[in-house]
């Protein structure tokens, strides 16, 4: 019997300073939301929080999933990605890592333009309109290891 194929899982979050987007560019010169790759074990939550940490150099407050889907990004390259909504108390800029060639805050008037997958613009466009409702007011109850809320 076949395997499945197996993907790895990337939690990303759409943080959202001063009314701005925060977005990286890549080594193919795309746009992309700050995250990374979940490690065995951790909390997707708490993997968003680490990585936009890593990326950008701010602490975050995770908030609701936004949106879930498998992108293709070339031959034998697939990977489930996770966004969350994430909040920034930090007015600092972000600073770039090594692992993306700049960083920016973008108008998310600008976003539609931009050379990123779609399933990251649905993401900016789903968390502003929650901000705008003034929605997820903060991270809300995490769940603890049994399931229950904690």
């Amino acid at each position: 019997m076949a395997r499945p194929p197996a993907f790895p899982v990337s939690v990303k979050g759409v943080v959202v300073q001063a009314g701005r987007v925060l977005l990286l560019e890549n080594e193919r010169a795309e746009w992309e939301l700050p995250g990374g790759k979940l490690e065995l074990g951790e909390d997707p939550r708490d993997c968003v929080a680490r990585e936009i940490g890593e990326e950008s150099g701010w602490r975050v407050t995770t908030g609701p999933i936004l949106d879930c889907w498998q992108y293709h990004i070339g031959t034998d390259q697939d990977v489930v990605i996770v966004t969350y909504g994430c909040h920034v108390a930090s007015s600092a800029p972000p600073v770039v890592s090594s692992e993306h060639r700049r960083a920016a805050l973008v108008d998310p008037a600008d976003v539609a333009g931009l050379a990123m997958p779609d399933g990251y613009k649905r993401s900016i466009l789903t968390w502003l309109g929650v901000l705008a409702a003034g929605g997820d007011a903060g991270a809300g109850p995490r769940p603890s290891e049994n399931g229950a809320a904690g």
